[in-house]
């Protein structure tokens, strides 16, 4: 990885999930691994626990299981995160994905085709994927799915 990489992957974590999030993903005393395409732009960034994120062709990134967990340890609760209850944990661990029935707390600012976390109520990460509608659709939808989950916990 080079010097000036590690700043601007930082700058676009903070853009995509808030700020502070840069810091939580890519620390400075860390020296992640990043894979490249055959053109040199970076696919994924990883550490010895595993992959952090994604680089898409769209300029964000999208989570891996050991991005998350960063993210929910270092940002304030609900930020860039979907809250589950027990009902539907055992099926989104298991890498199901997350309907607005079970949805019990969404961070606000959360929009379609967003990046988040699935947690359970008590704080313990799930899953990652995408988000498939607006915080407000969560949280008053009975039916249709919230996110669509790339990776479960388990």
């Amino acid at each position: 990885m080079t010097r000036d990489e590690l700043p601007r992957l930082r700058t676009v974590a903070d853009y995509q999930f808030g700020a502070g999030a840069g810091r939580a993903l890519f620390p400075p005393d860390e020296a992640p691994t990043v894979t490249r395409s055959t053109s040199g732009r970076p696919r994924q960034v990883r550490v010895d626990a595993g992959r952090l994120v994604s680089y898409g062709t769209d300029g964000r990134f999208t989570l891996g299981l050991e991005g998350g967990r960063r993210l929910v340890d270092a940002l304030p609760d609900p930020e860039a995160r979907v809250v589950v209850g027990s009902e539907s944990e055992p099926f989104v661990r298991d890498g199901k994905n997350v309907f607005a029935k079970f949805v019990r707390a969404v961070d606000d600012d959360v929009r379609p085709r967003d990046e988040v976390a699935v947690v359970h109520d008590d704080g313990d990460l799930l899953a990652v994927g995408r988000a498939e509608l607006a915080a407000d659709a969560m949280r008053d939808f009975e039916t249709g799915m919230a996110v669509k989950v790339r990776a479960g916990a388990d």
